[in-house]
């Protein structure tokens, strides 16, 4: 009998990550013989970037007609506005919290340095502990990895 049902599908990240991890151990231990492939994968990811940046230019105007489509359709449009409003509301709110109160005091606790006058200090490079470029999200890794490199002066291969 074959059982149903009891296999997960999906991929098996984990196996990719070592196999990832692995094979850059082999092409460093090759040296000059593996530097060929390096460059390949490398320019792989400034290609892979690049395409990124793109699709984020455009991925707002296609949700725009998304929502564009679906507002049309609506019957009751006051409805869909105070719902939105105290969606934008609580977002606007919860974003002070965060932004204000959380990370301020994450940055206090870490540094035992005032958190609102960072900006003013000798360390610019703080300044992007609270700022968008530290979203950690894969859509917004190009533009991450970029503030990360050129305002905080991070060496490539760590960044």
């Amino acid at each position: 009998q074959i059982p149903v049902g009891t296999e997960i599908k999906g991929m098996n990240i984990l196996g990719l990550v070592m196999f990832a991890l692995v094979l850059g151990v082999a092409l460093k231990k090759l040296g000059p013989e593996g530097e060929d492939l390096i460059r390949f994968f490398n320019s792989f990811n400034e290609a892979t970037m690049v395409l990124v940046t793109w699709i984020m230019w455009y991925v707002p105007i296609g949700i725009m007609f998304l929502v564009g489509s679906k507002i049309v359709e609506m019957e009751d449009i006051v409805l869909l506005v105070t719902s939105l409003g105290k969606y934008i509301f609580a977002s606007i709110l919860g974003h002070v919290i965060h932004g204000g109160i959380i990370l301020p005091l994450i940055y206090f606790a870490a540094t035992r340095q005032n958190p609102y006058l960072m900006g003013h200090s000798d360390h610019p490079g703080a300044l992007y502990f609270f700022s968008p470029c530290s979203v950690s999200s894969s859509a917004t890794l190009p533009s991450m990895i970029k503030c990360i490199e050129e305002n905080n002066k991070v060496d490539k291969r760590i960044s």
